[in-house]
């Protein structure tokens, strides 16, 4: 094992921030199929800190401002004009019917459904919150 290895199961975890975490909570539950794994509301009814998982992975989240001083790093898209500086990919079993349920959700797709010359199928859409995520068959981690 390198010096750069855990054991952790999930030893990388993408962080979001949310103008209204708890409405993003439920929504990422429902239209993509998280699960929550831990939710720590503050004294505000904000999100001080949530753990949503899908299947071995995580994200956490938390409530845009007043979380001390990484409140001034890390910023939700629509504080930036929109535009988002990351984007979190997800494998999934089956794209088109994971693209039918985010549709459904109300997700706005952003580049429609395509089989990747890399392999694997999959789409991107926006959040309800213009955070960009992609969605795929193609999972880097197995190999022929």
């Amino acid at each position: 094992m390198s010096k750069s290895e855990t054991q952790s199961a999930c030893p990388v975890i993408p962080g979001l921030r949310y103008e209204d975490a708890p409405a993003a909570i439920d929504w990422l539950c429902e239209t993509f199929g998280f699960e929550r794994n831990l939710v720590v509301p503050d004294e505000d009814g904000n999100i001080a800190h949530a753990q949503l998982v899908f299947g071995r992975g995580m994200i956490m989240l938390g409530s845009a401002g007043g979380h001390g001083e990484f409140s001034e790093w890390v910023k939700p898209p629509r504080a930036l004009g929109g535009i988002g500086s990351q984007s979190v990919y997800v494998v999934v079993a089956d794209a088109d019917a994971h693209h039918d349920r985010a549709v459904a959700g109300g997700a706005e797709i952003v580049m429609p459904l395509f089989d990747a010359e890399y392999g694997g199928r999959g789409y991107s859409c926006k959040d309800l919150e213009d955070n960009v995520w992609s969605f795929g068959t193609y999972d880097p981690s197995v190999t022929d």
